[in-house]
């Protein structure tokens, strides 16, 4: 019964094993940071790694 019914599509980066997902540049510190599964629906607008260096690039423009 269970065998019968589809699979979900794969996301992005889910199921993918750490060292395999996409991978971005931070544009505040500069260091890479990878995919991550709160970013799924919005992995192409994602420009900061951290709340951290999001906060400080708001900061920063004003």
């Amino acid at each position: 019964m269970l065998g019968d019914m589809p699979r979900p599509e794969r996301t992005f980066g889910g199921g993918r094993p750490p060292s395999q997902r996409p991978s971005k540049t931070c544009a505040h510190c500069g260091l890479p940071f990878t995919w991550r599964k709160k970013w799924e629906r919005d992995w192409d607008t994602v420009k900061y790694c951290s709340d951290r260096c999001r906060a400080s690039a708001k900061r920063r423009a004003e």
